[in-house]
């Protein structure tokens, strides 16, 4: 089968390989893949500014068709539409994965970093991960549920918006256009911040129904501040674009009390930022990492009970064969949401 791997570490490294296809473990499913998303990490990874194992077969937002079924296997059937989780293999001990929380097992493997992922032709998931689609879930929106479940888990598990309140989201990448498309479901006063060179994904952010979208490099702060939010600041900000400046500004805008999550992935670290002002704003700072299940399960619950389409998210698919002209198209922000479909 054909998979997109990352061969050795550093910039770049990636090619499209001839492997042979995964076979079942008891209580594994081998899922034929439809889409597969291409994440932020994903960029990282290509960049060489995010470990991982190597080779591997990267990819984790996908989805597919179960092909195959492990001898254990019992709730799935050939044929049947499902996703899949990130996580492939976690301790089952630790307190963590006693509260279900196993994105935060320090033994945790996830699909597309230490396990081969959803680039390829198939891929072995864990059936206990896996989650069956209803119909009325397009395949293309499907292959959102990965994203969307770690903005459902950011803004509904690790803090919780209230109607009116004032909410800024940092970067209007995927994850920032579907967290702010989220908190307008949940009836928030939503502002999408990006920079000069995102202008035309903050276009697209408009057209999904974001009306407050602002370039934070051109924008009078001072004066914005005082129109919006009364000089008060926002009541809570999402940090979504892993960029160092724009914690620094969320920290900066936040109101006094309020509360900052970071949710984009930082290309380096330590990240300087004044902390002066958690202190003297006793601002909450919170992290939030990737999802749960409780979060897939609450994504496919919003999924079916949301007006939001997010079909036109999803700007562009391509063949996995024309990976490179996919990751550049992702890379300088000229799509929103790019898929990648195996032959």
């Amino acid at each position: 089968m054909e998979a997109l791997r990352k061969i050795a570490s550093g910039f770049g490294n990636m090619e499209l390989c001839d492997i042979n296809k995964p076979f079942p473990k008891n209580d594994e499913i081998i899922i034929k893949v439809v889409f597969s998303g291409i994440c932020g990490s994903d960029i990282h990874a290509l960049k060489g500014e995010y470990n991982k194992k190597i080779p591997l077969t990267l990819g984790h937002e996908f989805i597919g068709i179960v092909y195959e079924i492990g001898d254990k296997v019992t709730n799935f059937t050939i044929g049947e539409r499902v996703v899949s989780e990130t996580t492939y293999e976690v301790c089952e001990k630790c307190v963590h994965c006693l509260a279900q929380e196993f994105n935060l097992c320090s033994q945790r493997k996830g699909l597309g970093t230490q396990v081969d992922g959803s680039f390829a032709t198939f891929v072995a998931a864990k059936a206990a991960r896996c989650h069956k689609l209803p119909d009325s879930i397009s395949n293309e929106v499907a292959a959102l549920i990965e994203p969307l479940a770690c903005c459902i888990h950011a803004a509904m598990e690790k803090t919780h918006i209230q109607p009116d309140e004032k909410i800024a989201v940092f970067g209007p990448g995927p994850i920032g256009v579907l967290l702010a498309l989220v908190a307008k479901s949940l009836k928030a006063d939503v502002t999408l911040i990006g920079i000069t060179k995102d202008a035309h994904r903050l276009t697209k952010a408009k057209e999904l129904g974001i009306s407050q979208v602002i370039d934070s490099q051109t924008t009078d702060w001072s004066a914005f501040l005082s129109e919006a939010t009364n000089q008060l600041g926002f009541d809570q900000v999402f940090e979504c674009s892993g960029s160092p400046q724009a914690l620094q500004q969320a920290l900066e805008i936040v109101r006094k009390k309020g509360t900052v999550i970071q949710e984009g992935l930082f290309a380096k670290n330590p990240v300087p930022v004044d902390m002066s002002l958690l202190l003297n704003k006793e601002i909450q700072l919170i992290g939030s990492r990737t999802q749960k299940t409780s979060s897939w399960l609450k994504t496919i619950d919003w999924l079916q009970t949301s007006t939001i389409d997010l079909a036109p998210v999803v700007t562009k698919i391509l063949p996995l064969a024309q990976w490179e002209e996919a990751f550049n198209l992702a890379m300088n922000g000229d799509e929103l949401k790019v898929l990648l479909k195996p032959e």
